[in-house]
């Protein structure tokens, strides 16, 4: 019964897919600004390295250039010009031909992500996606109601390998993964790409941090060895690729892209026209601007060195402050370090409150498992914040920690003594 309504007089409820819906996201973004709150969970950039100049010269720019046209409803595609421009960046990325038809803007990676859902998911079938997954996607095909199958790069595995007969896609983030930080081999992209082929099913490739590279170098896309080994004036296979400038430039701007198939972009169109219409052309003109002006190359160097400084200060500090209890890689890139406790009872999903009443916050786990039983991981992002309050951040951590066992050790004695 709804608050201070009689029954009878109650409004119908709403759909069953909220009843598991995760809330996780939502409370990290309302208690990130909680004063004197250290938030270790989200997957944000720096915004002191945001190039606010360039923003305010690519602006004045762009109202120049293209006047009342930046301020009008566009093209469902996204604005022309940038459209052209993302076929050129990809088709120089990817050593091959990337024409416009393959290209779709979007508000970000998570509306391209909503919008396959809508195009590749019937109620009720089956996906596969990589284990564990980005929570974002989760929460986008929640409303398709869909049955997971994992995926773990174990090409032996005769559940996932039976799931590929029937599911439409599989869903992977191969560089420097979300949630875990994996750089995904080179011999492994190889194999899925052969798998789908073989299968004839599609191919989800999230690349959010390929701008991202810490250490070394990610190597060829999984749409780039697809492609080089069509050699086609417009692709045409079975990889969707999603990008954005949120990691790269600012994520304000709410700009992001899918490449594939000319058939998939015009599913993803319609997709897409049932939810926005049109984007926001004056935030794509005005990306047009820096992309022209090559303002992320300039600015790479920079937040490469800040964030490299970070995932290391990072990972110091949990060496210091939480290696009794934890294990962890370092990653090659990316922004998060995925942590895997050492004990069957410290469960991450208990932590998570406890740790928000010592002022810290982390994204546990559980959030990037479909049936939420990940109860002994969880992600820390440490592009955020700078070295001194990582270290702070991670204080607090093992203090929660600490309090948590302690209060779990209390309550079984207790049992006990029962």
């Amino acid at each position: 019964m709804l608050t201070g309504m009689a029954q009878n007089d109650a409004l119908p409820g709403f759909c069953t897919w909220l009843d598991d819906s995760n809330d996780v996201t939502t409370e990290m973004m309302r208690l990130a600004g909680k004063a004197g709150m250290i938030s270790l969970a989200g997957g944000l950039p720096a915004p002191e390295l945001y190039p606010m100049k360039a923003i305010e010269s690519a602006t004045k720019r762009a109202l120049v250039r293209w006047g009342s046209r930046a301020l009008e409803y566009g093209p469902i595609t996204g604005f022309p010009a940038l459209r052209e421009a993302i076929a050129t960046r990809m088709s120089e990325e990817i050593g091959q031909r990337i024409g416009t038809d393959n290209v779709l803007l979007t508000a970000g990676s998570m509306q391209a992500l909503d919008g396959i859902g809508k195009i590749l998911i019937e109620p009720g079938e089956t996906i596969i996606a990589q284990h564990p997954t980005y929570m974002g996607a989760l929460d986008a095909w929640r409303p398709r109601t869909p049955h997971y199958q994992q995926f773990t790069w174990d090409f032996e595995d005769k559940g996932f390998l039976a799931a590929a007969d029937r599911a439409k896609f599989i869903y992977t983030v191969p560089n420097y993964s979300n949630p875990t930080g994996v750089l995904v081999g080179q011999q492994d992209r190889r194999a899925l790409l052969a798998l789908v082929r073989e299968k004839r099913i599609w191919l989800v490739e999230d690349d959010p941090y390929s701008c991202m590279q810490l250490d070394g170098n990610s190597g060829p896309s999984i749409l780039a060895l697809d492609a080089a080994d069509r050699n086609e004036d417009i692709y045409s296979g079975p990889v969707i690729y999603l990008g954005t400038l949120s990691k790269s430039l600012a994520p304000g701007f709410r700009v992001g892209w899918v490449v594939g198939n000319p058939e998939v972009i015009r599913a993803l169109t319609l997709a897409k026209q049932c939810t926005d219409m049109t984007g926001s052309m004056f935030s794509q003109a005005v990306a047009l601007e820096l992309i022209e002006q090559k303002v992320e190359s300039q600015m790479i160097d920079g937040l490469l060195s800040t964030y490299r400084e970070r995932r290391n200060a990072l990972c110091a500090a949990l060496s210091t402050h939480l290696g009794d209890w934890f294990e962890w890689e370092i990653p090659s890139g990316g922004m998060f370090v995925w942590l895997k406790a050492k004990r069957a009872d410290l469960d991450t999903t208990r932590l998570y409150r406890v740790a928000i009443e010592h002022n810290v916050m982390f994204c546990p786990g559980s959030a990037f498992d479909h049936a939420g039983k990940m109860h002994t991981t969880m992600r820390l992002n440490f592009t955020r914040s700078a070295p001194d309050v990582l270290e702070e951040g991670v204080r607090r951590l093992a203090r929660a920690v600490e309090d948590s066992l302690s209060k779990l050790a209390s309550g079984s004695s207790r049992l006990a003594v029962q």
